[in-house]
């Protein structure tokens, strides 16, 4: 505990202290309920003085200080890290493949399993491009290329589960579909490292609550309406033969089919999808 802290508890400490000696030394003084004077007979069988009442419980302030704790660990936060992430992103865009940077976003990616998975998402012109950036390295690790003209579905809602899934996760999030038509397989189903899937979800990264900066790079809502409109553009510019273009927006739950999840409920308390201080030990 640091030195503040145990002068706080000193201080309520001493103060309870004079309370007491004060209570005692002046009798003369009349607290409601208590006789100041009593005989010296009638003091042996004077029920005890009522107890002084307690002062209002001040608010937890240690809950800031853990949360502060748990956010000062994720190295996306340290100073220069993330304006050192986004410059290397972009250079890594292709102006002719991918067109000029619309926006970057700082998310976290659930996927079939429910595992949270930190990433940076560029939206270009012609592109969306999910990035594996390693904060700890400074390194882009793997990037998803899905082209903005097969997006054609786009869904935004509570997070929900089967009937008898013992998982459970609060909040919101956004799935993209970029093939409506392809089932997943069912050996992907059941493969917690498949990637063979048409859509990808994302939902708030943890540390947009601590600045209005990276509120905004957080914020589904705009990432949702920049990615439809470039969507829209992508199919009015490049249409696909024998697809119906256009970018579907539904309001509904999201189902995350997964029922046990031991693996994701381990990966997610210890947030092993992202880059944080873990001591001697890293992820």
């Amino acid at each position: 505990m640091s030195d503040g802290e145990d002068g706080a508890f000193n201080a309520v400490e001493l103060d309870g202290a004079n309370v007491k000696s004060s209570s005692a030394d002046s009798k003369t003084q009349e607290v409601p309920g208590e006789v100041s004077a009593l005989p010296q007979a009638e003091e042996r069988t004077a029920p005890s003085a009522p107890a002084m009442p307690k002062s209002p419980e001040k608010p937890n302030r240690w809950v800031n200080a853990v949360d502060q704790f748990r956010l000062k660990r994720f190295f996306v936060l340290r100073p220069g890290t993330l304006d050192h992430a986004i410059d290397d992103i972009k250079s890594l865009v292709s102006q002719q493949e991918d067109g000029p940077i619309n926006g970057i976003w700082l998310m976290a990616e659930v996927d079939h399993w429910n595992n949270e998975k930190e990433r940076l998402v560029v939206l270009t012109e012609n592109t969306m491009l999910i990035c594996k950036y390693d904060f700890v390295m400074f390194a882009c690790e793997q990037i998803q290329r899905v082209p903005l003209n097969f997006v054609d579905r786009v869904t935004h809602g509570d997070f929900c589960f089967p009937q008898h899934s013992l998982l459970k996760r609060e909040g919101e999030g956004l799935r993209i579909f970029w093939d409506r038509l392809r089932e997943p397989a069912f050996s992907s189903r059941w493969n917690p490292f498949s990637v063979d899937y048409p859509y990808c979800t994302f939902t708030h990264h943890p540390v947009r609550s601590v600045s209005d900066k990276f509120a905004e790079l957080c914020k589904l809502q705009s990432f949702q309406e920049q990615l439809t409109a470039a969507a829209e553009r992508a199919h009015a510019r490049n249409p696909i033969p024998g697809k119906a273009n256009g970018v579907i927006t539904l309001n509904q739950p999201i189902l995350i089919e997964a029922y046990v999840g031991l693996m994701s409920f381990i990966s997610n308390q210890n947030k092993l999808g992202y880059c944080l201080a873990r001591g001697n030990i890293g992820f």
